[in-house]
C-alpha cells in the first residue's frame, strides 16, 4: 500500500507540469480569446496563429430543409459518399445511404488532379449503384483540411496536413472539372467541424458550436458578421472555423508545454506547427504516454528500469490503449496486457502507475479543450449581450466518443470555467457527412428562399424609367386639378389657399394658433417681433383627442377643441384679449377665402359626423359662441403643409414649397395666379394645397402597386382613397411591411413559418420600427429585440430578411415621393421660363425627420428626375403651428394694407 502511494506521489511530482490549475486554465482561456480577436481582425490576421477562417456558412438548419443530396466526406485514407434524403411530411426525417471508398497511398501523395479524379470515379460508381446517374443532385463536400474559403462553394487548401501533399490546390475547380461527366451541382465545401455543428444543429436549433476531438482537434462557432473583418458586410452571422490546433505556434503556450510535448513536436511531420493539437488530440496522446513511460523506465521508476525495443518504437503505444487502460473496472488488467505486448513484465504497482500517467495526460487534454471552448462560449455570450448563455455544442471525434472519462471531464471543467453558460453537449451520431448534406440543404433552402424573396421585393425596386413615368403622371394630374374644366373629377385637387405671400420680415404682434392634424393637437401663443433682431417666441400646450370624440359628432369635436382653447387661455392668463387666430387644419379642404375652408373628407382615422361639406372656421366660431367665455378673430384656416412652407419661408425667402411626410403626406407650392382657373385674377401667385395623397385614386399608379399595397388599402378606413399617401406615409409603411412579413412567414421564409397573434394585429408594426430597424448603428441583435417586443422570436437570418423588407418598402416610398416633388419643381421652373431653378422646400413630418435613409434617397431622386432644378430642403423646426401664426400675421399685414 505504501509503495502504491509513493508511486502515485512520484508520478504527480514527475508530471506536475501537466496538472493545470483553474487559474492557469482561465489564463489560457483569456490568451485564446485574444488569439481569436487577432484572427478576426484584418490587421492582425496575417500573423495570427489561430486563423479564424470564414466558412460562408451563414445559417444553421431551421427545420424546414428538404430534398435529396449527395455528401462527399474526405478526411484521411478513405472517404465516404452519402446520399441524404431529407423529407418533410409529419415531421422532418433524414434517410442516409453510405458507401466507403479507399484512397490508395499513391493517390494520397500524388497531385490534386489525381485525387479529385479518383473521387469523381467513386462518385460515378455510387450514383450508378443508387440509380441516380441522370439526376441533378446538389453536392456537399466535407474537406477536413485547413482551407482558405472565398465562397461557400470555393476553397483553397493552404497547408499540407495528415500526410496529404496538396498545398495550394483549388478544391472546387479541381473537383468540378473531375465531375464534368456527372450532373452534380457543388453547393458547399465544408470543414468536418462545421459538418458536426450542422449535423447537431439539425437536431437542436440552439447548436452554434462544432467541436472535434479525435485524431485531430478543431472547433467552429457562429460569429457576428460585424466582427469578421475578412468578409464584407456586417449583417447576420457566419460560421468561423477557428483552426485552433495551431494555437501556441507563436510561442504563447511555451510556459505550459513539457519536455514530452517538445519531443513529440520534434519527431512530427510538421515541427513547430499545430502545437495545441499535439498536446490534446488522439494522434499524439498515446505517443505522449509512451515517451513518459520510456523516461520513467530509464530513471528506474517503472518496470525495474527495463526498456524493451517495442517500448522504444514510435507508435507502439496508441491512444486507444490510453482509453482501454482508463476503463475503471478492467483498466489494470488491460494495462498488464498492453504492457506485456510491449515486452515488459509489469508489476501490479507498474500497472497502477501507468494508469495514473494515462489519466494525467488525458485529463490535461480535456482541461485544455475546456479552456479554449470556454473562450468561444464567452465570445458568444458577449456577442448576444446576455448575462447567461444557453447554447449547444455539437461534438464528434474518436477521443471524445471512445475514451471512458473524456466527455465527463470536458463537460465538468467547461461548466466550472464558464459558470454563466448553460451548455448542452450533443454527440454527432452521423458524423460530418450528414453535416455536409445539411450545409448543402441549408444553402439550397437559402438560395431558393433568397430567389423568391428577391423576386417578391423586385416589385418595390422602381427603375429610372418608372420614376420618370410617375413624375409625368403627377404633372398630368396637377394640370387637371388646376383647370376649371377638369377640376371636379381631378384626384389631385390643387386647392387654392388664398395665401398670396410668404413672410417679408415686417410681421409683428401676438397671435394664437391652433394645430389640428391627428390624435393630438396643440394650442399656441406666438409672439412675432420685427425689426433688426426678428424673433418668434412660442408657448404651447398639447391636448389629446379621444377616439370617441374623433369618431363622434362634429359638435362634440369642436366643443372639445374650444374647451382646450379655454384651458390654454387660462393657463397663459390672456382670456380677455381678442387675439387673431390661425387654424392649422390638416385635412383636405376647399378654401373659398383665407378664413373659410370646406372639409372635403376626413382622413387619418377621423370620422366626426356633420363636418364634411361644412366650413370648419364656421364650426369653430359656433363652438366659441356656445362656450360664451372668450372671443377670437379667426383670420386664416391653414393646411399643415402651407404652415410648414411659411415657417421655413420666414427663415429662407427662397422657400416656396411645403412638404409633409409624416403620418400622412401632402405638398403645397406657390403657383402663378394665371394657372389657377378656380380663382379670379391672374396677377401674382397663390399657394396651392395639392392634396397629393389622392394621386393614383383614378388608377394611374396601378402598375406599380403591389398585392401588399392593395391589402393595406382594402382594410383601411378609406378604401380606394389616398393611394399615393398609402405608398409613402408613416401611417401605412409599417402596415405594408407587416403584410409582407405575414406572406413571407406563410411561405416559410420567416419565423419558422409560425405566424404570431401579434403579427396578425393590424397596425402593430409601427413605422417607427422601420426607422429603428434600418438604423445603421443598430446591430441585428437589437433588431431581434425590436421583433421580440412584437412577439416575433426571430433568428439573425429572420432579422436580415425583416431589415431587407423594411429597406425595400421605405426606399420605394422615398423614391415615389421624390418623383412627385420632381414634378412640382419642374412645373415651377417652366412657369417662370427658367433654364435653371434655385428653390427651397420646407419639410416637416416624422418619417422625413426620423427615418435614417428616407431624406437622402428622396433628395437624390429629385436631383435625378429634375436635373435643371437645384433644390434645397429645409427642415421645419417648429412645425405647422408657427406657420399658422405667420400666415395669420401675413393675413393681418395684407388686410391692414388693403384697409389703408
Amino acid at each position: 500500500m505504501f509503495t502504491l502511494h509513493v508511486n502515485t506521489l512520484i508520478i504527480d511530482k514527475y508530471l506536475y507540469a501537466m496538472r493545470l490549475s483553474d487559474e492557469t486554465l482561465l489564463d489560457i482561456m483569456a490568451r485564446f480569446r485574444r488569439e481569436m480577436q487577432n484572427g478576426l481582425s484584418r490587421d492582425f490576421n496575417p500573423t495570427a496563429t489561430v486563423k479564424m477562417l470564414p466558412t460562408f456558412v451563414r445559417s444553421i438548419p431551421d427545420g424546414s430543409e428538404k430534398g435529396d443530396f449527395i455528401a462527399l466526406d474526405l478526411g484521411g485514407s478513405y472517404f465516404r459518399i452519402l446520399r441524404v434524403k431529407v423529407s418533410h411530411e409529419k415531421k422532418q426525417t433524414v434517410q442516409m445511404e453510405t458507401e466507403i471508398y479507399n484512397t490508395p497511398e499513391d493517390i494520397m501523395h500524388g497531385s490534386g488532379t489525381r485525387l479529385f479524379d479518383h473521387v469523381a470515379e467513386c462518385l460515378g460508381d455510387f450514383m450508378e449503384k443508387q440509380q441516380i446517374k441522370d439526376k441533378k443532385l446538389p453536392v456537399g463536400f466535407t474537406f477536413s483540411f485547413p482551407c482558405r474559403q472565398t465562397k461557400l462553394d470555393e476553397v483553397r487548401v493552404f497547408q499540407n496536413f495528415i500526410n496529404e501533399q496538396k498545398r495550394d490546390c483549388a478544391v472546387n475547380p479541381s473537383l468540378t472539372s473531375s465531375l464534368s461527366d456527372y450532373d452534380a451541382d457543388i453547393m458547399a465545401v465544408v470543414n468536418d467541424t462545421v459538418g458536426t455543428m450542422m449535423t447537431c444543429g439539425f437536431d437542436d436549433q440552439r447548436c452554434e458550436v462544432g467541436l472535434i476531438i479525435g485524431t485531430g482537434t478543431n472547433a467552429c462557432y457562429m460569429e457576428e458578421m460585424r466582427h469578421i473583418d475578412l468578409v464584407e458586410g456586417d449583417e447576420g452571422r457566419m460560421c468561423i472555423n477557428t483552426e485552433w490546433g495551431a494555437f501556441g505556434d507563436d510561442g504563447s503556450l511555451e510556459d505550459i508545454r513539457t519536455e514530452f510535448d517538445r519531443e513529440i513536436d520534434r519527431g512530427s511531420l510538421n515541427p513547430g506547427k499545430q502545437l495545441f493539437e499535439k498536446m490534446v488530440s488522439g494522434l499524439y496522446m498515446g505517443e505522449l504516454v509512451r515517451l513518459i513511460l520510456v523516461k520513467m523506465a530509464k530513471e528506474g521508476l517503472l518496470f525495474e528500469g527495463r526498456i524493451t525495443p517495442e517500448l522504444l518504437t514510435k507508435g507502439k503505444f496508441e491512444t486507444k490503449h490510453v482509453s482501454a487502460i482508463e476503463k475503471s473496472k478492467e483498466g489494470l488488467n488491460k494495462a498488464k496486457e498492453i504492457l506485456t505486448r510491449l515486452g515488459v513484465e509489469p508489476s501490479h504497482e507498474d500497472c497502477i502507475a501507468v494508469h495514473h500517467v494515462c489519466t494525467i495526460v488525458s485529463f490535461r487534454s480535456a482541461n485544455l479543450v475546456a479552456s479554449t471552448l470556454g473562450a468561444i462560449l464567452n465570445q458568444l455570450r458577449d456577442n448576444k449581450g446576455v448575462t447567461r448563455l444557453r447554447t449547444t455544442v455539437g461534438v464528434d471525434g474518436s477521443l471524445y466518443k471512445m475514451h471512458p472519462q473524456y466527455a465527463r471531464r470536458l463537460q465538468k471543467t467547461t461548466r466550472r470555467l464558464v459558470p454563466d453558460s448553460e451548455v448542452r453537449f450533443l454527440l454527432s451520431e452521423s458524423g460530418s457527412g450528414k453535416g455536409a448534406a445539411m450545409v448543402t440543404a441549408v444553402a439550397y433552402r437559402l438560395a431558393e428562399q433568397h430567389r423568391l424573396i428577391d423576386e417578391t421585393l423586385a416589385e418595390f425596386k422602381l427603375t429610372h424609367e418608372q420614376l420618370l413615368q410617375i413624375k409625368k403622371r403627377m404633372r398630368t394630374e396637377i394640370e387637371a386639378g388646376l383647370r376649371k374644366k377638369t377640376h371636379e373629377n381631378a384626384k389631385v385637387k390643387m386647392l387654392p389657399t388664398f395665401v398670396r405671400s410668404t413672410p417679408d420680415g415686417t410681421e409683428n404682434g401676438d397671435f394664437l394658433a391652433l394645430d389640428l392634424g391627428g390624435t393630438n393637437f396643440r394650442v399656441l401663443l406666438v409672439k412675432i417681433r420685427s425689426g433688426k433682431r426678428r424673433t418668434v417666441e412660442m408657448h404651447n400646450k398639447i391636448y389629446a383627442i379621444p377616439i370617441e370624440v374623433m369618431q363622434g359628432t362634429g359638435e362634440e369635436l369642436f366643443d372639445h377643441i374650444v374647451t382646450c382653447i379655454s384651458d390654454f387661455l387660462d393657463y397663459m392668463g390672456i382670456k380677455g384679449a381678442r387675439l387673431p387666430l390661425g387654424f392649422t387644419f390638416s385635412f383636405p379642404c376647399k378654401q373659398t377665402s383665407l378664413d373659410a375652408g370646406i372639409l372635403l373628407n376626413w382622413t387619418k382615422g377621423f370620422k366626426a359626423t356633420d363636418c364634411e361639406g361644412e366650413d370648419v372656421v364656421y364650426l369653430l366660431r359656433e363652438g366659441i359662441k356656445r362656450r360664451e367665455e372668450f372671443e377670437l378673430d379667426v383670420v386664416a384656416v391653414v393646411n399643415d403643409t402651407v404652415g410648414t412652407m411659411m415657417t421655413c419661408a420666414y427663415e429662407d425667402p427662397n422657400c416656396e414649397i411645403g412638404l409633409i411626410v409624416g403620418t400622412g403626406s401632402n405638398a403645397c407650392y406657390m403657383e402663378e395666379m394665371r394657372n389657377i382657373e378656380m380663382v379670379e385674377g391672374d396677377q401674382g401667385r397663390m399657394c396651392v394645397n395639392m392634396e397629393w395623397g389622392a394621386f393614383g385614386d383614378n388608377g394611374c399608379l396601378d402598375d406599380i402597386r403591389t398585392i401588399y399595397d392593395k391589402a393595406v388599402d382594402d382594410y383601411s378606413l378609406n378604401a380606394g382613397k389616398q393611394r399615393y399617401e398609402k405608398m409613402i406615409s408613416g401611417m401605412y409603411l409599417g402596415e405594408i411591411v407587416r403584410n409582407i412579413l405575414i406572406d413571407f412567414t406563410k411561405r416559410g421564409f420567416l419565423f419558422r413559418g409560425q405566424i404570431s397573434e401579434t403579427l396578425k394585429t393590424r397596425g402593430i408594426f409601427e413605422t417607427k420600427f422601420l426607422s429603428q430597424i434600418e438604423s445603421d448603428r443598430l446591430a441585428l441583435l437589437q433588431v431581434r429585440a425590436i421583433l421580440q417586443q412584437l412577439g416575433l422570436n426571430g433568428t439573425c437570418d429572420d432579422s436580415i430578411i425583416v431589415k431587407t423588407v423594411c429597406g425595400a418598402v421605405s426606399r420605394r416610398a422615398a423614391q415615389v415621393c421624390g418623383a412627385g416633388m420632381a414634378a412640382v419643381v419642374d412645373k415651377i421652373r417652366e412657369n417662370r421660363g427658367l433654364d435653371h431653378l434655385e428653390i427651397t422646400v420646407g419639410v416637416d413630418g416624422t418619417l422625413y425627420k426620423l427615418h435614417p435613409h428616407f431624406s437622402k434617397i428622396m433628395h437624390q431622386t429629385v436631383k435625378d428626375l429634375a436635373p435643371k432644378c437645384n433644390v434645397t430642403f429645409l427642415l421645419s423646426e417648429d412645425g405647422s403651428g408657427k406657420g399658422a401664426a405667420l400666415i395669420t400675421a401675413v393675413g393681418c399685414r395684407l388686410r391692414d394694407a388693403e384697409q389703408n
